[in-house]
């Protein structure tokens, strides 16, 4: 395994809100940062990268159960393209990754349910709380290979 330290980023692409993570620097543990505006979330996320120097974006590529691709991994897809775009000059050293993100959303809403939280709090964070679940998957995932995770944009 890498002894290299760098921050990685965590997406989780909605419709309408774009969830973010981070890790600590020894890519240890993912912590939620922000939930953006669809409109607005690449930029902020570029930024976001750029501010912290994070070299690897963990975005979630969901699929159905059978791993065919739909219209989500589709907007997914789009949205790791608005980000590598985004991040200008900087993007040949951001690694971006899809993590297969099956039933991320559905375990988010079921880790703020039996947190005790109201369903209609949920939305505020449902998002972050996704990211974190792709970031700490994909975190696991390089631990235990010694690689990065997940299937590289280019």
């Amino acid at each position: 395994m890498t002894s290299e330290r760098f921050i990685r980023i965590g997406i989780d692409v909605g419709d309408v809100r774009v969830g973010c993570a981070r890790s600590d620097l020894d890519g240890l543990i993912a912590t939620p940062v922000e939930t953006f505006q669809r409109p607005t979330a690449a930029a902020k996320i570029a930024e976001l990268c750029i501010r912290d120097e994070a070299r690897r974006v963990m975005i979630g590529l969901p699929r159905s159960l059978n791993g065919s691709e739909g219209a989500a991994a589709d907007k997914a897809r789009r949205f790791a393209d608005e980000l590598h775009s985004a991040l200008g000059d900087t993007a040949e050293s951001v690694d971006i990754r899809f993590i297969d993100e099956r039933l991320t959303t559905v375990s988010a809403h079921q880790a703020l349910r039996s947190s005790g939280r109201k369903t209609k709090q949920h939305r505020s964070v449902v998002d972050q709380v996704a990211a974190v679940m792709i970031l700490q998957t994909a975190l696991d995932q390089e631990r235990s290979t010694g690689r990065a995770a997940g299937i590289p944009l280019n």
